[in-house]
């Protein structure tokens, strides 16, 4: 009986906390832009590359594209000349020649974090007091620049980031990634910050000016770490600027990928998150509303005489609530509604990810890049041979 009253209660606090997750979502301004821009200094984005697929050449290119006032210098960074991106990169190069864009061969292995070797050389190559940081396989609208860097003409800004979609999930195993993606992730975002300012930062485009990414120790400080971007972030904040959430939305675009991809990819994510952020990862599990409401189910069942059909209550109220919040979050992230198809994905993303969260917590093992490491406490990373 006891066990039935606790499993109410956490059933209960995982729809409240579902339901605070979406009101923070909804309220947030989602995809509003800057009316005035006054403020349009150099901008250089670094760009760390490695390998391409077949939606690496539309990525960059809509770098070369943006609509910006000021000054911009495009550098891409590649470990190999040999690499295949290189000849995307040259051609794009010569397709706009307009554009202040040049490849640099970033081969000094500077440490574990491939990508942040690459940024500390195209830094020093860089001319321009803001840096915009991206990944390679994200896209952007052509006012991207202009919306990304216009926070940093408060001197109290230390950093911006953006919200990103997971643009083309085209396989189940992707459809459940889109799931944490494109509804839960960013809406847990701004749930966390109702309480608390953000400290900390998203990788897939961050704008920073150069004096207090230098005051934090600049990238080299952050060239042993795997979730640079937290690093990154949480260093800024506690300087004591801000990190401000860009409301403009990024994508980002994947090959096709299965399960098992899709699993590493997941519980990388997770034990990222449990060393970076160990209590609040602990106690996401609570934020289920799948989970709580299920066990809570099975558990009157193994231990009430009233009939079955009384006990389905739980779930009928809380299940259909689960997948409305979800299905809208993402429409407002995504803008489409094609998504409603895989609404039934919605529960099983819940129950996948529990077992993942569970997961989290045996090894400190990673894939990463196509190798494997060993994370240390802090988030230091340690190359497995």
């Amino acid at each position: 009986m006891l066990l039935n009253y606790i499993l109410g209660a956490l059933a209960l606090l995982s729809v409240f906390l579902m339901l605070w997750q979406w009101v923070a979502g909804i309220q947030f301004p989602l995809h509003e832009r800057v009316k005035a821009v006054g403020f349009a200094p150099g901008v250089t984005i670094l760009k760390p590359l490695k390998g391409c697929d077949a939606e690496t050449r539309a990525c960059l290119q809509s770098w070369f594209e943006q609509d910006y006032a000021g000054p911009q210098q495009l550098l891409f960074g590649v470990a190999s000349k040999d690499d295949p991106v290189c000849d995307i990169v040259r051609e794009l190069i010569e397709a706009f020649p307009k554009a202040d864009a040049q490849l640099v061969i970033c081969d000094a292995s500077l440490g574990p974090n491939a990508k942040v070797s690459s940024l500390i050389q195209l830094e020093a190559v860089a001319r321009h007091e803001i840096l915009v940081i991206s990944d390679a396989d994200v896209r952007v609208p052509k006012d991207l620049l202009k919306n990304a860097v216009a926070p940093l003409g408060d001197s109290a800004v230390g950093l911006v980031n953006c919200f990103y979609r997971f643009a083309n999930p085209t396989t189940l195993a992707m459809r459940w990634e889109a799931i944490a993606v494109n509804a839960d992730f960013w809406s847990q975002v701004l749930q966390s910050q109702t309480l608390k300012p953000i400290d900390f930062a998203l990788g897939a485009v961050m704008s920073v000016s150069r004096s207090p990414l230098k005051a934090v120790g600049g990238f080299e400080t952050l060239v042993e770490y795997l979730a640079d971007d937290y690093q990154l972030g949480n260093r800024i904040a506690k300087s004591g600027k801000k990190i401000v959430l860009c409301p403009v939305v990024v994508e980002c675009w994947e090959t096709p990928r299965g399960w098992g991809p899709i699993w590493i990819h997941q519980l990388r994510w997770a034990r990222t998150i449990r060393i970076c952020q160990p209590v609040p990862f602990f106690f996401s599990i609570l934020s289920n509303a799948t989970l709580w409401p299920l066990l809570f189910f099975i558990s009157l069942l193994c231990t009430t005489s009233v009939p079955a059909k009384f006990l389905v209550v739980p779930l009928l109220l809380s299940l259909p609530v689960r997948m409305f919040s979800a299905l809208k979050l993402e429409e407002k992230l995504t803008r489409n509604e094609s998504h409603y198809l895989y609404a039934w994905m919605i529960p099983v993303k819940d129950l996948l990810n529990a077992v993942i969260w569970a997961c989290a917590f045996f090894g400190n093992t990673v894939e990463w890049r196509g190798e494997r490491f060993k994370v240390l406490p802090g988030g230091k990373l340690k190359k497995q041979r």
